[in-house]
């Protein structure tokens, strides 16, 4: 049984390189780009984007999907709730 495939992030904000808080100003500011329901990949390497992005999604009641590793960094799919 194959899993489950996620669809396509809508939005993909590129992160790498930048440190706290920039990855979660980034986020805050464009996931109204995206429809409800849609998701959002957030490119980080900062290695506090590991806990700030989902601490960020529970404070701001969206979904945060999973983190995926990257030869450099992390992609973290966030989905739009509201």
């Amino acid at each position: 049984m194959t899993p489950p495939t996620r669809p396509a992030p809508m939005l993909t904000i590129d992160a790498l390189g930048r440190k706290c808080p920039i990855p979660i100003i980034m986020l805050a500011e464009r996931i109204r780009e995206v429809p409800i329901g849609a998701t959002v990949a957030v490119l980080a390497d900062d290695p506090a984007a590991q806990t700030d992005i989902p601490a960020w999604c529970m404070m701001k009641s969206q979904e945060f999907v999973v983190e995926t590793a990257l030869p450099r960094g992390w992609a973290f799919l966030v989905k739009r709730t509201y």
